[in-house]
């Protein structure tokens, strides 16, 4: 009986298949919503918002080596994530493969990470999103007071220091995106899949314009000193570039949200994994020249604001231009918010149907097929740290649980391949491995996991930086995050984890028949 109630109990491949061929949602996605579905998610708050604090608080101009660096790791873990989607087509991405590699308890706390990664980070894209809806409304002649576009908690710098405090305000103008986002969700997904296709290329065509026209207003003195003096802890320097990769890592959320939808896409062991490669070379490209021409048209000292574009925008005195980039910042990071909340909503839709979460969250709607009270769920909660939270702290707090989850993607790529080596894969990771006392390393995998490690390390480091220099808000918020998940797990799910009931039946039904 206590053998049935471990956290490393495992899903078997065998039991995945059959998973998948009952899953209950409709199969309605091919390849180019897909790679809509992960460029919509990408390109959103990373170029339109954490580009501009990035810059301003770690990197400087440097903030072009931040990208490549993050680009770098999200490109091992996107091969990595290629090849589980060709061989587990279903929902839940990240916590379905840890549930087949690491067992129960680790499934339960990638599921509880990508909360961080998906559901925090919608509180980070809606923050953008408030920002540039008041510039925009301000440029229409509505005043909104900044008291309704700002968040209860904010950050001050002295120094190398990070202090957290207090306001009495609420980020409205956040809160609401979130709610309406949801409620398009509910609906239905193909139909919100053909508004997101027109948002991304909507969105997508605003920045190619903003960067045909800020090259003719670049300054080559903003670029010098292209890595900023060192001012200690992560504040500039060399340190100061991982720092800033550790927080535009939230950025490339957004390719991960296509191996969400591979029990919804018609074709997924050949559809995702293009999906997922395709949507992250894109959005690459597109984070590297915009924010190369970003930094050249302002002094990146004046971007630690929630709208970096409309501030450089500004400074280009093309009154049309910076109301067309606001539009296009407020509508496209709406789209943002769709993929991240409808992978957050799939992820716990998987771990209900598991048995790991409440009933609630795999509740389909009767017209719409769309767990619909989970959404709603998962609405109203993003929607209250959209509010409270500000930007730098969402932005560490889900660059953690992407970095931590991804690693763990990385790592079922060698624990499948050395388990499961005969099973068919339509994608397999590039370059090989080697073969240490009979274990297959892949390079890839293991590369993955390396700059994950890079990638947590200064984001650990400069909480405990913060907790030394008398800020105890982001390790307390972590740990209180922490210690939630594991009495939600500890409590409920380890107690009605679907797995774990067969497996106690199978056990009492051995004693019996002995």
């Amino acid at each position: 009986m206590k053998h049935a109630r471990t956290p490393l109990r495992r899903k078997t491949l065998a039991r995945i298949e059959k998973e998948n061929g009952q899953q209950r949602l409709k199969k309605t996605l091919g390849p180019l919503q897909l790679t809509m579905l992960g460029v919509g998610s990408t390109i959103g708050a990373g170029i339109y918002v954490m580009t501009g604090t990035a810059a301003a608080d770690y990197a400087g101009p440097s903030i072009l080596l931040s990208f490549i660096v993050a680009g770098i790791a999200c490109l091992f873990t996107a091969l990595s994530y290629a090849e589980l989607a060709s061989v587990m087509p279903v929902s839940g991405s990240a916590y379905t493969y840890a549930y087949v590699s690491m067992g129960e308890g680790w499934a339960w706390a990638v599921g509880w990470l990508l909360l961080l990664e998906y559901g925090i980070s919608c509180a980070g894209v809606a923050a953008g999103f408030s920002g540039y809806a008041a510039s925009l409304l301000e440029d229409l002649g509505v005043h909104v007071p900044a008291a309704l576009h700002s968040t209860t908690m904010g950050v001050i710098y002295q120094g190398a220091n990070r202090h957290i405090v207090g306001n009495w305000q609420c980020d409205l103008l956040g809160a609401f995106s979130i709610l309406v986002v949801t409620i398009l969700l509910i609906v239905g997904v193909r139909e919100s899949f053909k508004i997101n296709s027109l948002i991304v290329a909507l969105k997508v065509g605003v920045l190619a314009i903003f960067v045909a026209l800020g090259v003719w207003e670049l300054h080559p003195a903003y670029w010098t000193p292209f890595i900023p003096p060192y001012e200690g802890g992560f504040r500039y320097g060399v340190p100061g570039i991982f720092r800033a990769a550790s927080v535009i890592f939230f950025a490339y959320v957004g390719f991960e949200a296509v191996s969400t939808a591979a029990a919804e896409a018609k074709n997924p062991k050949r559809d995702v994994p293009v999906g997922i490669v395709l949507s992250l070379v894109i959005c690459t490209v597109v984070y590297m020249v915009v924010a190369a021409v970003l930094i050249g048209v302002v002094p990146w000292q004046t971007l630690d604001v929630a709208d970096p574009l409309a501030v450089a925008v500004n400074a280009m005195h093309q009154p049309w231009l910076a109301l067309f980039v606001k539009i296009g910042a407020v509508i496209g990071l709406c789209s943002v918010l769709m993929g991240l909340l409808y992978a957050q909503s799939r992820i716990f839709f998987a771990m209900a149907e598991d048995g790991l979460l409440f009933p609630v969250f795999s509740r389909l709607h009767r017209r719409y097929h769309t767990p619909w009270i989970g959404s709603i769920v998962l609405g109203v909660v993003v929607a209250l740290a959209t509010a409270v939270l500000p930007i730098d702290i969402i932005g560490d707090l889900v660059s953690l649980g992407t970095a931590t989850a991804f690693g763990i993607v990385c790592f079922t790529v060698i624990w499948m391949r050395n388990t499961a080596p005969a099973y068919k894969r339509a994608f397999v990771v590039p370059f090989g491995g080697f073969v240490i006392r009979g274990v297959w390393i892949g390079y890839v995998p293991l590369l993955g996991m390396v700059f994950c490690g890079f990638m947590v390390a200064p984001l650990c480091g400069d909480m405990v930086l913060a907790l030394m220099g008398g800020d105890p808000v982001p390790a307390l918020l972590l740990a209180a995050y922490t210690v939630c998940g594991w009495g939600c797990y500890h409590f409920y799910g380890n107690r009605h984890s679907r797995l774990g009931r067969e497996q106690r039946a199978a056990v009492e039904a051995q004693s019996l028949s002995h």
